[in-house]
């Protein structure tokens, strides 16, 4: 049994090193960008405009669906966040979305996650 100083020194160790493990949130990442290639592939097959837009904005709710639903149970810390950001943005970038899709994504997934991550209740 170890005194009680140094069980609460391994406490604090323990929650110190949980900050950085990111496990969980590169399988999401992970999924995300599976979803996004599967729903919306990069090059795009839909030739109608209008048809593409609705493609896109059923995908987007789908994701940003699970994006909410993820941030609310996992409440993902900052180091957390960014990484998820990183992830994404490399994974968008070498599927070969275009440069701004990318950026705008990233930037959505980012902010929806803190957003929910940092809520009370």
């Amino acid at each position: 049994m170890f005194p009680k100083v140094l069980s609460g020194l391994y406490a604090s160790h323990e929650m110190i090193l949980n900050w950085f493990k990111t496990r969980e949130v590169d399988e999401f990442a992970q999924s995300v960008v599976e979803e996004l290639l599967k729903r919306y592939p990069p090059g795009g097959k839909d030739v109608e405009l209008k048809k593409s837009t609705e493609r896109l904005r059923k995908t987007h709710d789908a994701i940003f669906t699970r994006v909410n639903t993820f941030a609310k149970s996992a409440k993902p810390n900052t180091y957390k966040i960014a990484h998820l950001g990183t992830q994404v943005k490399w994974a968008l970038k070498e599927a070969g979305y275009p440069k701004e899709f990318v950026e705008t994504f990233v930037i959505e997934l980012v902010a929806v996650v803190t957003t929910q991550a940092n809520k009370r209740g």
